[in-house]
């Protein structure tokens, strides 16, 4: 294939896509806004699904790189109420589907794999214009300007690319998270530390919930979740951390310390982020030369563990489409989207059920019946009106 081929986003998705096409003989570029590859920390664990992250790390021949991050004991997971009384503890024993990993690690085996200068650092895309013929002309903040025959939108909830194809656009979900970390936590914060465990810890009631994760290198990293209206986090002054520790930590009266800690002594400076979606099932046409893969083309609540799995899925399987039909991209990319769009709905249909199991009304008791394989349906909101 001697048709250029222009990835917008250096995410985990838009470099797997990069490295199963490379593996294939096709060459792609990645457009990355990011001035470099360590231009900012890459985000917390993430637990890898046996039936799509997986594959898709076999399909770009990194299967053995995989299993040296991984983090060993993650799997564990417990629950336990507002006064840390265990509700549910889950061991890890080595048998489970999902081992965890460090986003960071998990981008840096992708960039190791590519070849030297597949990716363009420092190129924002400031406007994309269709010229004909399913090519675009890319403008860059950097004053660079080239032209394409296929884009594929790699570019995250915020994508530059997605309005070439729909006008759908993101809208908030009723729930914001406050993330915090503690550091050296066995030492600095050791009465947390054993409540959290090995893996994960979970502390939920109706429209609050504390979702810690031990992480190497003896962190602890919190994802604060409240059901909130959607001028709560614009109400903070984000710069002022006292202030959005005592307002987050306040939904918490009565909680034991060991849970509250997980606030009140953050090692970093909190960071506000509300929870966005696309609509479930969101399709769209056909539409020449360009197409999209991950939370460009399907974001979704993270309730579920889907995202990043689901974008280097969609990423393996458009690789191999565009290596089947080497002399027919359209067919390519209509093979790829008829299977993306009831794949992504369904994994954004349990998404949706998830947040609702665990910031409902009926929680934590949803979220048990749920971790436990019982049946859920009573207590989602469908079936509870």
């Amino acid at each position: 294939m001697s048709s250029s081929i222009a990835i917008i986003g250096a995410g985990l998705g838009g470099l797997t896509l990069a490295r199963v096409l490379h593996l294939n003989g096709i060459e792609a570029t990645i457009f990355e806004a990011e001035p470099s590859a360590q231009a900012r920390t890459q985000g917390g664990q993430l637990d890898m699904h046996e039936y799509n992250g997986q594959l898709a790390l076999e399909a770009a021949a990194l299967t053995q790189q995989f299993h040296t991050i991984i983090h060993a004991g993650g799997e564990a997971s417990r629950v336990v109420d507002r006064h840390v009384t265990p509700l549910l503890e889950e061991p890890d024993d080595g048998t489970g589907s999902r081992p965890e990993v460090l986003r960071g690690d998990l981008r840096r085996i992708l960039l190791e794999s590519l070849p030297e200068g597949t990716i363009k650092w420092g190129h924002k895309v400031t406007a994309i214009r269709p010229i004909g013929g399913g090519r675009h002309e890319l403008q860059f903040a950097n004053g660079n300007t080239i032209t394409i025959d296929l884009l594929i939108g790699a570019d995250g909830a915020w994508s530059k690319v997605r309005p070439l194809i729909t006008d759908v656009k993101p809208y908030y979900t009723g729930i914001s998270f406050v993330e915090t970390y503690l550091h050296d936590v066995d030492a600095r914060h050791a009465p947390t530390a054993a409540v959290v465990g090995e893996g994960a810890m979970t502390a939920l009631e109706p429209g609050r919930g504390l979702m810690a994760q031990r992480e190497p290198g003896n962190v602890i990293h919190t994802y604060v979740g409240l059901r909130k209206p959607d001028d709560w986090i614009s109400s903070f002054d984000a710069t002022d951390q006292t202030e959005v520790i005592a307002r987050t930590v306040a939904e918490f009266d009565g909680w034991a310390p060991e849970l509250t800690a997980l606030v009140t002594d953050t090692d970093t400076p909190p960071v506000l982020r509300a929870i966005n979606i696309l609509p479930v099932g969101i399709r769209w046409d056909r539409v020449p030369g360009v197409t999209l893969l991950g939370d460009a083309a399907h974001l979704m609540s993270p309730f579920a563990g889907e995202g990043a799995n689901l974008a280097m899925f969609d990423s393996s399987e458009l690789g191999k489409a565009i290596a089947a039909h080497p002399d027919d991209t359209e067919a390519a990319l209509y093979e790829y989207e008829q299977a993306l769009f009831p794949r992504s709905e369904e994994m954004a249909a349990d998404s949706d059920r998830n947040q609702e199991l665990l910031f409902g009304d009926h929680a934590p008791t949803s979220f048990l019946a749920l971790i436990t394989g019982q049946d859920v349906a009573k207590y989602t909101r469908t079936d509870s009106a």
